[in-house]
């Protein structure tokens, strides 16, 4: 991990050359942690989610937010870098997003707890699609935001969703129980969820880069990993 001109208050961000997990104060698997930590995963604690990491027997490479659910700030700032962002106009997860930078990023306890922190993950997994790889990964499933085409292997009759996060018109797919050729999928309207593939290669492919949401189960957080990780 190195450290280089961003857009944190002391004119530093946090950029990592391999994935990072952001953790926020939501449900955190402490099984994961440990293994995103084995893998050399970055963990970063959103605000709370600094005390996450902590209960997993781990210290985070930084935490990040305006620190009103961190508990004993003075004793995490003699373990780890804090970086307190005062401002109130974004959410905690948006204030890691902005201060980091990594090829790929996991949020872990983005969900789950609150609606409206769920709500508030999603609108900034729309907001930073087009600019960093997200996965949201919650108790059984992993969101890959995804713009532009995608292709992947998925097994007979696995449960792959296509979520709109804004009206999406598709071209065509092809490996999907229920092709997507010609759809167009939107909130409040017809969206993708509980698709299935019928075992081999899946392609994806909308008609232009309108950011849309991939989710599969858990147990392919690692294939997601790996496939959008430059080499």
């Amino acid at each position: 991990m190195q450290e280089t001109s961003g857009g944190a208050p002391d004119g530093q961000k946090v950029v990592c050359d391999g994935p990072m997990a952001i953790v926020g104060g939501g449900f955190v698997d402490q099984g994961l942690l440990v293994e995103l930590s084995e893998r050399g995963v970055v963990l970063i604690g959103a605000d709370g989610g600094g005390d996450a990491i902590g209960a997993a027997g781990l210290v985070p490479a930084a935490i990040i937010g305006d620190l009103d659910s961190l508990s004993d700030r003075a004793g995490w700032e003699q373990r780890t870098r804090v970086i307190h962002i005062p401002e109130q106009i974004t959410t905690d997860f948006q204030k890691a997003l902005y201060s980091t930078q990594a090829p790929v990023t996991l949020a872990l306890g983005m969900t789950g707890k609150r609606l409206d922190h769920t709500l508030a993950a999603l609108s900034a997994v729309l907001q930073y699609a087009p600019t960093r790889k997200l996965m949201l990964v919650d108790e059984v499933d992993v969101a890959l935001a995804v713009v532009g085409p995608i292709a992947f292997h998925a097994g007979a009759r696995e449960r792959v969703s296509i979520h709109p996060l804004l009206p999406i018109s598709f071209e065509r797919s092809s490996g999907l129980l229920y092709p997507m050729d010609g759809l167009l999928l939107e909130p409040g309207g017809l969206i993708g969820t509980s698709n299935e593939g019928t075992g081999g290669l899946v392609e994806i492919v909308p008609e232009d880069d309108t950011p849309w949401l991939l989710i599969l189960g858990k147990e392919r957080l690692w294939d997601l990993v790996e496939q959008n990780t430059p080499t």
